[in-house]
């Protein structure tokens, strides 16, 4: 099944249809889809602008939420009705974990389940290897005590508690003791809620590039960076992802702010388009870069951060170049009046001229797209 286009060009395609300055299938030509295709987003997009009657994603999208809402709703509602059922025998507390069982046979998903009932896939996991440990028992031997030293003596910490279930006998470290007494709730009486602290950021990731601009596949080393430009209407932002292997840029996103979500939306489009593998992406030190959110979308798709020095353009000089590129070509030929103007102009640029029309000598005087699809082999694996 193909992979679907980026929200973000379906747009960005539609918006230079609409403007007439070529008839359709050359539009579909310059941007690499069919005349088919885009005949679907043009009528797509009027359906979503209320201009023709039809069915708007947001409907479609908020039909699909409910249903799957519903459904959601009516499993939690049989986890329970059951588990009134199950606890008013009396069961003991971990004896709730073969309810999730007895549903699951049902086609109850477990996480729901678990959701539902106040504990974790991974402890539920654990109790049906292993459903009643020595240490379970140990532990439960441990609260008992506590819960009774704590009962005669409510100004006892952990601390105070592990002491006297040392000269009972008991042999368990300070800080289990402190975990079992957290889980049941056994504080001191003038013990404070400790606050919360401030989590350190995300780490700067360590160079893997060191300047050698060069791969041998695809998708094995991306760079990326940001660029600004100037209109009467204030300032466009353009972050970018360029293949090393092909120099295509395989994902970009623009808007008028400089935030993680512009780098975050641009690595996301070409994830989308290239489903990547250990792939290498490389920036300089913005905070853009340095974000949770890059950073997490890095970890959940198995690529790896690379990040220049500070301050040293050089470490991430194959991208500053192809900024520099786009400016001279098309920032600097003329005022730009709007932001939209703008960005339709570098969108044309990107897929038009650079993909398919301009030649570059590392490429054997290819195109990146016609580079990419006479090794199409080594692209497919």
């Amino acid at each position: 099944m193909p992979k679907p286009y980026p929200e973000e060009f379906r747009r960005d395609v539609v918006a230079v249809a609409r403007k007439g300055q070529s008839t359709l299938r050359q539009v579909a030509k310059d941007f690499g889809i069919s005349e088919s295709c885009l005949a679907n987003w043009l009528k797509q997009a009027d359906i979503e602008e209320g201009s023709r009657p039809g069915v708007t994603k947001a409907d479609t999208e908020e039909l699909r939420e409910l249903r799957k809402r519903l459904k959601l709703v009516e499993q939690e509602n049989e986890i329970l009705r059951r588990a009134a059922a199950f606890f008013a025998r009396g069961a003991a507390p971990k004896m709730k974990y073969p309810l999730v069982l007895d549903l699951a046979d049902d086609g109850i998903p477990v996480a729901v389940t678990c959701r539902v009932l106040g504990f974790s896939k991974q402890a539920f996991y654990k109790w049906c290897k292993n459903p009643v440990s020595q240490r379970d028992r140990d532990d439960a031997h441990l609260i008992d005590a506590a819960l009774g030293i704590h009962a005669d003596d409510p100004e006892f910490g952990y601390r105070f508690i592990a002491d006297e279930l040392a000269d009972l006998g008991y042999e368990a470290g300070e800080n289990r003791i402190q975990r079992l007494c957290s889980l049941h709730g056994i504080f001191s009486c003038f013990a404070k809620k400790p606050g919360l602290t401030n989590r350190p950021g995300p780490p700067v990731h360590e160079d893997l590039v060191a300047r050698d601009f060069t791969a041998q596949r695809p998708n094995q080393v991306w760079l990326t960076d940001i660029s600004e430009h100037r209109t009467d209407e204030g300032k466009l932002y353009i972050c970018a992802v360029k293949d090393v292997w092909s120099n295509r840029i395989v994902g970009y996103s623009i808007d008028e702010r400089m935030t993680a979500s512009l780098a975050v939306a641009a690595l996301r489009n070409a994830i989308a388009l290239r489903s990547p593998v250990d792939t290498i992406v490389h920036s300089d030190r913005g905070s853009q870069f340095r974000s949770r959110k890059f950073c997490k979308l890095l970890s959940n798709n198995g690529l790896r951060g690379s990040m220049g020095r500070v301050a040293a353009c050089a470490d991430n000089a194959a991208m500053e170049s192809w900024c520099a590129l786009l400016q001279h070509n098309v920032l600097d030929r003329k005022r730009w009046a709007t932001r939209e103007e703008l960005r339709l102009a570098m969108v044309v640029w990107i897929e038009r001229t650079y993909h398919r029309r301009r030649r570059q000598r590392g490429l054997a005087r290819l195109t990146p797209i016609e580079y990419e699809t006479l090794n199409q082999a080594l692209l497919a694996a």
